[in-house]
C-alpha cells in the first residue's frame, strides 16, 4: 500500500499540499494526489491551531460539486479512493495536473466584503458599474465577474476583466472562463437556495489540459472559496453570519493580535464552534450526514 511518505511532495500551501502520484489518468496525463489538511489561516496567517475535520469537509464537498457541475465544465478529478493512500482518505482527491490559468476567477451574487468596501469608494467591482443605492449584503442584479490576481504572498488584488485577459494571454479564453464561471455559480447558488443557504460568492481555478480544453481544478464551492450564508435570519443592510471562517477571522479580530506572524492558538470553543459550521455546511448542501462521506471513504470517524 503507497503511504504519503512514498510520494514526492511537489507543493505545499497554507491549506493544501501537492504530491506527484506517480499514476496516470484514463487519458494518459500524469495525476497528482491534492490533499487538504486541518489547518485554518486568518489574515495569510495559519494558526496552531486545526479545525477537526475540516479537510474532510473540503474534499467532500468538492467532490459533492464536482460531479453536480460535469454538465457544465469538465473538472481535474479522478478518484477520491483509487490510489488515494489509506492515511489520507476522505481528504484526499486523485487529480488530473492542469496548466493553471494566472487568475483567481470570483463571482458575486451578493455585495459583501471587499466588493462591499469597493462599491462604496467608488461605486464599481472590478471596473463594473453597480447601481446607486444598494446595501450591505444586497442580492445584486445579476451575477458579476470580479477577477483577481494569484498573489504568491499577501492578498489578491481585484482586477477588471481586460487585465485578467492580458495575464491569461487570450481573450477569447477568458471570455469562456468568464461565462463558465458565472454559470457555474447560478447553478450552485440555485441548488445552495433550496437548501436554505445562499451562496454570497465565490472563486473558482481554471486550467488547460493535455488537448487545451478548459478545465476547472483547485476546489470548489466549500466554505474556504465560497461565502455561505443561513437563508433563515438573511437581512440586508449589515454583515450575515456565515459557514466559514470567519467565526475565527471575528475572534482573531478581536483577540488584539496585531495579524502578524505568528497567529495565536485557537481557543477550544472557537474549535468547536467553527467545526460545527464546516459540518453543518456539508450537511446542508449534500442533503445527507457528514458521516457518510467518510464511510464512503473509508476515512474513519468523525472527531469527537
Amino acid at each position: 500500500m503507497t503511504t504519503l511518505a512514498d510520494l514526492p511532495l511537489i507543493a505545499s500551501g497554507k491549506v493544501r499540499e501537492m504530491y506527484e502520484l506517480g499514476a496516470e489518468s484514463a487519458s494518459g496525463a500524469p495525476s497528482l494526489l491534492m490533499v487538504a489538511s486541518d489547518r485554518i489561516s486568518t489574515y495569510d496567517v495559519v494558526h496552531p491551531t486545526p479545525i477537526p475535520d475540516k479537510g474532510k469537509v473540503l474534499t467532500g464537498l468538492s467532490v459533492f460539486w464536482f460531479a453536480k457541475t460535469s454538465h457544465i465544465v469538465a473538472n481535474h478529478m479522478i478518484s477520491a479512493t483509487e490510489g488515494v493512500p489509506e492515511e489520507s482518505r476522505g481528504r484526499a482527491l486523485a487529480v488530473r495536473r492542469l496548466q493553471m490559468l494566472p487568475v483567481e476567477c470570483v463571482v458575486r451574487g451578493y455585495i459583501t466584503g471587499s466588493g462591499w468596501k469597493d462599491y462604496q469608494a467608488t461605486s464599481r467591482i472590478s471596473g463594473i458599474e453597480l447601481p446607486e443605492g444598494l446595501r450591505e449584503s444586497e442580492r445584486l442584479p445579476q451575477p458579476i465577474f470580479t477577477p483577481s490576481t494569484k498573489a504568491l504572498e499577501g492578498h489578491d488584488e481585484t482586477i477588471d476583466f481586460d487585465r485578467a485577459a492580458e495575464l491569461v494571454g487570450d481573450r477569447a479564453l477568458m471570455r469562456r472562463v468568464a461565462d463558465v464561471s458565472i454559470e457555474l455559480y447560478s447553478f450552485a447558488a440555485e441548488h445552495a437556495r433550496r437548501n436554505g443557504v445562499i451562496l454570497a460568492d465565490t472563486k473558482f481555478e481554471f486550467g488547460l489540459d493535455e488537448d487545451g480544453e478548459l478545465v476547472v481544478g483547485d476546489e470548489v464551492l466549500t466554505p474556504d472559496s465560497s461565502r455561505y450564508w443561513p437563508a433563515d435570519g438573511f437581512e440586508v443592510g449589515r454583515g450575515q453570519p456565515s459557514f466559514d471562517k470567519q467565526y475565527v477571522r471575528d475572534w482573531a479580530s478581536a483577540s488584539g493580535w496585531d495579524k502578524k506572524p505568528p497567529a495565536p492558538a485557537i481557543p477550544d470553543d472557537v474549535v468547536a464552534g467553527t467545526r460545527a459550521r464546516y459540518i453543518e455546511a456539508y450537511e446542508r448542501i449534500v442533503g445527507e450526514p457528514f458521516g457518510e462521506w467518510l464511510r464512503r471513504t473509508g476515512s474513519g470517524e468523525t472527531a469527537a
